[in-house]
C-alpha cells in the first residue's frame, strides 16, 4: 500500500532523514520506533504530502504523492500528534466540516455515525471539543482521520498525553482498526509498539537501523536459539553431557549462583531447538533442571542497542 524509496530530507546542512526506504503492506500495522528527533514525524509528514523530500519518492496505492496528490491522499487518514481540532465546534460540527473538506460521497449521516461508533464517541457527539478530555479529543481526531473510509491510517504518537486507561483503550482501538486497514504508527514508547505493531521499523538519527518483527529483532541481536539453564550436577560431567547434544552449537559455564548448581549459556545450531534434548538428557542423568529461560533481549534492550549515540 505504501512504498517509500530513498527519501532524504535536509534542513541546511543537517539531515533529518537520509536514504529511508521501506514498504507497508496491505492490512499491516507497522510501528515507527525511535527517540525524539529521530525522524519519525518528518517521515510521516512526507508520506502524507505535508512536506516534500529533497530526494526519493513515496507512492500510496501506486500513486506518487507529489505527482498525483489527490488520488494518493484519498487513500490516507492522518492523525498528527496534536490533532487540528476547532475547540468551539461540537464533535458533530467538526466531523461534518472534515466530511465537506474531503468531498466525501458516502451518505453523510450514516458515515459519520459509523466513524463515531468505531472510535466510541457517540456519547459526546453534541459536546464542544474544548470541553472534552485529552482522550476524547484524540478519539475525535481519529474519527476525523477515518472520514472518507481511507484504507491507510497514519498515526503520529496517538497516545501522547493520555492517562494509563486512555492509553490502553487507544491501543485496543488501533488494533481493531488495523484488522481492516494498513496502519503506520509512530512512537517512542516501547510497550506501545510491542503491544500493537506486527512489524517495527527503527529510526536513529534519520536512518533506518532495523526493520523486522519485534520478536525477530530480539533474536537477531541476542543470538538465535540462546538459552540460560541452571543445572544441579557435577560441572565437568554436565559439560560432557551437553556437548553430546546433537542440536548444541556452544555451551558456556557462567558459574554458580545457586548452591549446588551452575548456570550454562547454551546456543543451538541454526534452526534447531535444543530444549527437549536438554530435558531428556538431564532426566536420564537425574540432574534437576532448576531454571530454563530465553536469553533474548527485551524490546527495550534492542531499542537502546540500535539507537546508541542518538543525540536526541
Amino acid at each position: 500500500m505504501i512504498e517509500v524509496c530513498g527519501i532524504t530530507k535536509k534542513y541546511g546542512s543537517k539531515y533529518a532523514l537520509r536514504d529511508v526506504s521501506f514498504t507497508a503492506r496491505e492490512g499491516e500495522i507497522l510501528g515507527f520506533l525511535g527517540p525524539n528527533g529521530a525522524g519519525k514525524s518528518t517521515t510521516m509528514n512526507i508520506i502524507t504530502g505535508y512536506l516534500s523530500s529533497n530526494e526519493g519518492t513515496v507512492k500510496v496505492g501506486g500513486h506518487e504523492i507529489l505527482q498525483e496528490p489527490l488520488k494518493a491522499k484519498t487513500l490516507l487518514g492522518y492523525l498528527p500528534e496534536h490533532p487540528p481540532l476547532y475547540g468551539e465546534m461540537t464533535v458533530k460540527e467538526q466531523l461534518c466540516f472534515t466530511y465537506d473538506l474531503r468531498r466525501v460521497r458516502l451518505n453523510r449521516r450514516e458515515h459519520i455515525t459509523r466513524c463515531c461508533e468505531l472510535v466510541r464517541i457517540e456519547d459526546v457527539f453534541h459536546r464542544r471539543i474544548k470541553n472534552l478530555s485529552k482522550g476524547y479529543r484524540q478519539r475525535v481526531g481519529l474519527a476525523s482521520a477515518l472520514i472518507g473510509d481511507p484504507p491507510i491510517l497514519i498515526l503520529d504518537e496517538p497516545t501522547a498525553g493520555l492517562d494509563p486507561q486512555q492509553i490502553i483503550d487507544m491501543r485496543e482501538l488501533i488494533k481493531d482498526l488495523g484488522k481492516e486497514r494498513t496502519v503506520l504508527l509512530s512512537s517512542h514508547i516501547l510497550s506501545e509498539v510491542q503491544a500493537v505493531c506486527e512489524r517495527v521499523l527503527v529510526l536513529s538519527n534519520g536512518v533506518v537501523v532495523a526493520d523486522d518483527k519485534p520478536a525477530q529483532l530480539s533474536r537477531n541481536l541476542s543470538g538465535a536459539g540462546r538459552v540460560i539453564a541452571r543445572i544441579a550436577g557435577p560441572p565437568d560431567e554436565v559439560l560432557q553431557t551437553l556437548q553430546g547434544l546433537p542440536s548444541l552449537a556452544l555451551a558456556e559455564d557462567l558459574g554458580s549462583i545457586e548452591e549446588g548448581s551452575h548456570d550454562w549459556a547454551l546456543r543451538a545450531k541454526e534452526g534447531a531447538d535444543l530444549r527437549r534434548e536438554l530435558f531428556f538428557a538431564l532426566a536420564q542423568k537425574g540432574w534437576p533442571l532448576l531454571c530454563l529461560r530465553s536469553d533474548e533481549m527485551s524490546l527495550e534492550d534492542v531499542f537502546l542497542q540500535l539507537t546508541k549515540g542518538e543525540d536526541g
